[in-house]
């Protein structure tokens, strides 16, 4: 019986069987997967602290299955008598306002957000999607399956995702490149 990661009230299931099955897609189909834009390779430890950091914005945040843009506010009308500072400063309160309760977020924003700190960069942003999509195609089957697409299903729950998350970090800690000595 294939041993289950533990990934508990998600509908995906990621066995270690097909984590060894996504390790040869990336063998074969993906060698340099661990080599970002910059030239640089990333280790598998790096690529699943962003996984997990992103993982954590989708809780803190709220995951949604795609972006949309918020319901529109409504701005008072423009008062003529008022001065054109007092409208910038309504304005940029406004907008202050509605930056502070930003709402759920897509699991790419969150892979986004994660290469601007401390836990991640491009690189290990980019080689992150690239190892989720190698498991989107061993889990359905498909060798074209892309993680957006898969994630963006009007069926798949906030489970699913952190279910991605956590075996892609998993793959990345147990078939990343270890740090250079």
């Amino acid at each position: 019986m294939p041993q289950t990661l533990p990934l508990a009230a998600a509908s995906v299931v990621i066995t270690s069987e097909m984590l060894e099955q996504a390790a040869q897609v990336v063998s074969v189909a993906h060698p340099s997967i661990w080599t970002g834009a910059s030239g640089e390779q990333s280790t598998g430890e790096s690529v699943a602290r962003h996984l997990e950091s992103a993982a954590g914005l989708l809780v803190s945040y709220g995951w949604t299955r795609t972006w949309s843009a918020p319901a529109a506010g409504r701005l008072a009308p423009t008062d003529a008598t008022v001065s054109a500072e007092t409208m910038l400063r309504q304005l940029l309160d406004y907008i202050r306002e509605e930056d502070s309760s930003p709402g759920p977020i897509t699991a790419v924003t969150a892979l986004t957000r994660t290469a601007g700190t401390a836990h991640g960069d491009t690189d290990t942003s980019d080689i992150a999607q690239a190892l989720l999509n190698v498991l989107v195609q061993v889990l359905t089957g498909s060798p074209a399956a892309r993680f957006v697409p898969w994630s963006e299903r009007l069926h798949r729950a906030p489970a699913d995702i952190r279910a991605m998350f956590t075996a892609a970090a998993a793959f990345a800690r147990t078939y990343g490149p270890a740090p250079a000595a």
